[in-house]
């Protein structure tokens, strides 16, 4: 596995690359759309089916992969510098645009 701590790093252009074994946004999204494994999508901060071991997506370059996964960017502001930070920035963003039910 990744070691935990292991900085961003920027490819040409200043994009940021995923961060192999990284899996943060495997983590902490809630994701709605079902998938292989996980018919009825699955919660904000729950490790999904479809992650490997070693945080690597099985369903990756696959048409079964869900939209909001092939959406997905790696990018500073939503992954940080470390795994740590990705899952506390992307569980910051997962709450602060949770839909809650009126009434």
């Amino acid at each position: 596995m990744i070691p935990a701590m292991q900085k961003t790093e920027l490819v040409v252009g200043g994009v940021m690359a995923c961060r192999i074994g990284c899996g943060a946004c495997c983590i902490a999204p809630s994701i709605h759309s079902p998938m292989p494994n996980m018919p009825a999508g699955k919660k904000a901060g729950e490790r999904c089916l479809n992650l490997t071991a070693d945080n690597l997506c099985k369903l990756f370059g696959k048409p079964e992969r869900p939209a909001f996964c092939e959406a997905f960017q790696a990018d500073v502001s939503v992954c940080g510098e470390t795994q740590e930070e990705a899952i506390r920035l992307i569980g910051w963003l997962e709450n602060a645009t949770e839909c809650v039910p009126s009434g």
